[in-house]
């Protein structure tokens, strides 16, 4: 298998390592490069992390001065790294392996050479070596969802720089159109400035979606000329971006162990698999390029969209061919549009006589970029077979929306009865749910009182109840959450993973008994926390009369505490309104069930332990993210539990002051996805209750066991 995948990467090898031309040629008078900075370029996560630092500590000054000098600095390193890929390429071209003894060597020196010419590129414009810029997953996370523009718009309005506030604002809510009020924020501080009028700006734009609005923009004032001249632009400008992410994926890739089958991979296992790490990395520009920010649908179909757009454009100012090249190419992403089809008929039929249909061809730029995107697509699957991991192609083309207006040429047809093409529900979104959805079976339990079931709760497969916990359990779980909360827990050590306002810990069940065992909590007050959880699992399992198992998915107990000093004209949420197994898509009115989303989650339940704080509502919403449907305040002992998906988007209110203190627990119907932490904490009570029957200390290494 190893030998198909080899005798196949030579084939890719021109378009893997190689950018792509610039399909639609130069872009029109913009520069892609900003004048560097005297002297070596500061590593963007020191000054993100000095930013940062500086926001906590009060002084907005600094923190302003280096959040913007951290985002200059990522902006720049992606510059120069992709400006190198495309240098390299083009000096060291790699000569695809021949036949016979040593006929890859030329492939292999040719390789090492152009390693060697980036690392001496980078080293040279980074002014020192690129090893000092990586960094870890956690910021470059932070900076894809632009969570610094968040820290930014807080650090303005301390210093009263309102208009800039709103643009930072901005920049980060087009990225997080989860963030409820982050829109009423933008408008409060708009308001305070007196710039009602002022025009939005995203500091993070692409360009090529700029133009494309622009585009039309005039295409709806009827401008064709104009709009043509924006969708062409921007189409150069899509190619060229596509150049620029190309060239950034060809840097480190995350590897785990090279092993495959039970042996460990030697070198060409190590090349494939970085190979097919770049490659697929290149294959999902795609998706990066063609979908807005904050958008998490699939795709947003703006490629294709280009050039039904410019088809009816060239066709208003009588340029029939490029018309027609246009609408074949737009048929080579959407083979079965029947409108456009019938305008390529059209089309053929008004050229001179002189000119053969058959020789107009789709567009190249399209038509060579569709070639090589399925030439990657071919490989990765290739791969796939061959080194053992799966893979399965998106549908990047998915007819998600279409161009606002009539979608058929005037050739006798009566346009006002022309269908519009709307958004299309379809493929990716949340599925209905395919169990009997029942609820009202019993609880199980003396003394748990019934609150609201789900239509008083205005959604769907919903119950509040109290009493699970006494007051005396709150108390105790109190207690231990004090001695076994670690800041960051569950978030990657983040400190305030869903707001800068708020301190966030937790602590797993595992976790809780192995303090427990080692005396540094009560081992009761530990098995409290394992016991209670399984009383919620059964509650949860009873109450929605599910015919078979639910099993633990993930059992947390989390804290979140507001930050003093931090609360005045706040407007965000403790947690961001979202779904529990799907990507909530706000604007499209949908829930993507598809990763990073954890798709095999079915129920949740969140148990409170506290009500002495401030603010902290539970609240369910719309799928809109705004429109709230019901608020429950916690308090001791009560329990929320609702089905996991898109049917329930929820969110927690900030915490405004004091702690709120919960145990969340999600479940799971297929036992392949059962908590790895919690099947060893079964083992541990199991040993335990073994060790009680027998009156003697248990025999149980923590480290591996707990």
């Amino acid at each position: 298998m190893r030998e198909r995948i080899w005798a196949q990467l030579p084939l890719l090898l021109p378009w893997l390592l190689l950018p792509p031309p610039l399909w639609g040629g130069p872009p029109d008078g913009r520069c892609s490069e900003r004048e560097p900075e005297p002297g070596p370029l500061q590593p963007f996560d020191l000054l993100y992390a000095s930013g940062v630092a500086a926001y906590y500590s009060g002084d907005y000054e600094v923190a302003v001065r280096d959040l913007e000098a951290a985002l200059r600095s990522h902006r720049r390193l992606r510059e120069i790294r992709a400006r190198c890929a495309r240098h390299c390429a083009a000096r060291r071209p790699l000569v695809p392996p021949g036949a016979g003894p040593g006929a890859e060597l030329p492939f292999f020196r040719a390789l090492l050479e152009r390693a060697r010419c980036y690392r001496s590129c980078q080293s040279q414009r980074l002014g020192g070596p690129a090893s000092r810029h990586r960094a870890s997953e956690d910021v470059r996370s932070d900076f894809q969802r632009r969570v610094p523009y968040n820290y930014l718009q807080r650090a303005y309005i301390k210093l009263n720089q309102l208009e800039k506030a709103v643009e930072a604002a901005h920049t980060f809510f087009m990225a997080n159109p989860e963030h409820m009020e982050m829109q009423q924020n933008i408008k409060n501080y708009r308001t305070m400035a007196g710039v009602e009028d002022l025009q939005l700006v995203d500091r993070d734009a692409k360009p090529h979606l700029e133009s494309y609005s622009e585009g039309v923009k005039h295409y709806e004032a009827d401008d064709f000329e104009l709009a043509i001249k924006y969708f062409e632009q921007a189409l150069r400008e899509y190619f060229n971006e596509d150049t620029e992410c190309r060239a950034l994926c060809e840097g480190p890739q995350r590897f785990e162990e090279y092993e495959y089958l039970g042996y460990k991979a030697g070198l060409y296992e190590a090349i494939a698999d970085h190979y097919v790490q770049v490659l697929v990395c290149q294959h999902e520009c795609v998706r990066e390029l063609a979908t807005r920010p904050g958008r998490l649908s699939p795709i947003e179909n703006f490629l294709p969209l280009h050039y039904d757009y410019l088809q009816f454009a060239y066709y208003r100012v009588g340029e029939y061919v490029k018309a027609l090249e246009c609408a074949k190419a737009y048929l080579l992403l959407h083979p079965d549009d029947e409108d456009v089809r019938d305008n390529v008929d059209y089309y053929e039929s008004l050229l001179d006589d002189s000119t053969d249909p058959a020789s107009i061809q789709a567009r190249e730029d399209l038509a060579m970029f569709v070639k090589h995107h399925k030439l990657e697509s071919e490989l990765i699957k290739s791969a796939a077979e061959g080194l053992g991991f799966s893979y399965t192609e998106p549908n990047y083309w998915i007819q998600y929306g279409g161009r606002q207006d009539e979608n058929q040429v005037p050739s006798g047809v009566n346009v006002e009865g022309a269908e519009v093409h709307g958004l299309s529900t379809q493929k990716m979104s949340s599925p209905k749910i395919d169990r009997d959805l029942r609820e009202g079976g019993p609880l199980l339990y003396e003394n748990i009182t019934f609150v609201y079931n789900s239509e008083q709760l205005n959604g769907t497969q919903r119950v509040l109840l109290d009493n699970v916990l006494s007051k005396e359990q709150c108390r105790e779980l109190h207690s231990v959450a004090s001695g076994i909360m670690l800041v960051g827990d569950g978030y990657r050590g983040k400190t305030s993973p869903h707001t800068p306002n708020e301190k966030f810990e937790g602590a797993t069940v595992l976790k809780a008994l192995r303090f427990g065992y080692e005396g540094r909590v009560s081992l009761k007050s530990a098995r409290l926390f394992y016991d209670i959880s399984e009383k919620a699992r059964k509650i949860v399992e009873s109450y929605f009369m599910l015919n078979s198992t639910l099993y633990f998915s993930y059992t947390h107990m989390v804290c979140r505490t507001a930050l003093s000093g931090q609360q005045d004209r706040r407007n965000d949420l403790s947690h961001p309104i979202h779904a529990d197994n799907c990507l909530l898509d706000p604007e499209a009115n949908e829930c993507w069930k598809e990763p990073p989303a954890y798709t095999f989650r079915d129920y949740s339940a969140l148990l409170y332990m506290n009500d002495d704080f401030e603010g902290g509502e539970f609240i369910f919403t719309e799928m809109d993210a705004k429109t709230v449907t019901a608020s429950i305040k916690p308090k001791c002992g009560r329990m929320i539990s609702f089905s996991s998906g898109g049917e329930n988007p929820h969110g927690v209110k900030a915490v405004t002051k004091g702690q709120r203190c919960a145990v969340a627990l999600w479940f799971t119907l297929d036992p392949l996805y059962r908590e790895l932490e919690r099947i060893q904490a079964d083992e541990v009570i199991a040993i335990l209750d073994q060790a009680q029957q027998g009156k003697h200390k248990p025999n149980i290494n923590p480290k591996d066991e707990l």
